[in-house]
């Protein structure tokens, strides 16, 4: 209610269709890249993992000096500590 009088609540519609041009343009990003494709950049999965606030405080600090986002140096040194096994 609002001064006395009753709101009347316009309900959110369905969620509108997918375009799928404009999903596989956001999904793509860098694909023109083909260093990012080598990599397997283009298409990747979110990693969870809790941390301390101190530890995740030091990452950030370290990121920052090397002037570079904390999921590049994350990144960067996942690869480093897990290489891609080719046979």
């Amino acid at each position: 209610m609002k001064n006395g009088k009753r709101v009347q609540r316009v309900p959110i519609g369905a969620r509108p269709p997918a375009n799928p041009q404009a999903e596989a343009w956001v999904r793509v990003g860098e694909a023109n890249d083909l260093d990012a494709l080598a990599r397997g950049e283009v298409y990747t999965a979110r990693l969870t993992l809790d941390v301390t606030p101190a530890l995740r405080g030091r990452i950030k600090v370290a990121a920052f000096t090397r002037g570079i986002t904390v999921a590049d140096m994350l990144r960067a040194l996942l690869e480093r500590e897990f290489p891609e096994q080719r046979p």
